[in-house]
């Protein structure tokens, strides 16, 4: 993962006035990401504007085939940076689908075919 993709990440999603930023390892869950960062916005007009903010942000910063999903609905966005990927809720949507539990160190691992 490049080092500075995360911490661009978090920089935004902290400029963006995003709420309660867990970050999450995937490391030895999943191979779709190195890190999922999950964050929240007030309404769902805050969630599409730091979904649009962060991506504006790592494009400018050099990141490309960035994939963007949720939008315009803004309930939940989930912007794929490719070893990052970041969900923004809203708060009662983040309730609800717990991604957190979901993918806490607590939570089953994948289960290999024998």
């Amino acid at each position: 993962m490049k080092p500075d993709l995360l911490k661009a990440v978090l920089d935004q999603l902290d400029d963006a006035k995003a709420e309660a930023i867990v970050t999450i390892s995937l490391d030895g869950k999943a191979a779709i990401a190195d890190t999922m960062v999950v964050a929240s916005g007030r309404s769902n007009r805050h969630v599409g504007a730091i979904a649009d903010q962060l991506v504006e942000k790592l494009k400018a910063a050099g990141h490309r085939n960035l994939r963007v999903e949720g939008l315009p609905q803004c309930d939940w966005v989930l912007v794929d940076a490719g070893d990052v990927v970041v969900h923004v809720f809203r708060p009662e949507v983040r309730s609800f689908y717990n991604l957190e539990k979901l993918w806490s160190e607590h939570a089953p691992q994948e289960r290999l075919a024998v």
